[in-house]
């Protein structure tokens, strides 16, 4: 009975001191928009060339433009 319960104590300190964890984190949620409007406007930030509409940077990608924080 002694040997069981230093057993289970040795077992518990192994499972609960574990250095892994796992987080779970939800994807972010992208809009794409598959064409730009007419009234865009090309605004060059730090060399890089974005498309400015509706009050949102874009950024063109295959897929089309993407909002993005300047």
């Amino acid at each position: 009975m002694r040997l069981f319960i230093i057993l289970f104590f040795v077992l518990c300190t192994i499972n609960l001191s574990s250095c892994a964890t796992r987080v779970a984190t939800k994807p972010a949620k992208i809009t794409v928009v598959k064409k730009a409007p007419r009234h865009y406007k090309i605004v060059r930030v730090k060399g890089k060339r974005y498309y400015f509409w509706n009050g949102n940077h874009y950024k063109k990608t295959s897929r089309g433009y993407v909002i993005v924080r300047v």
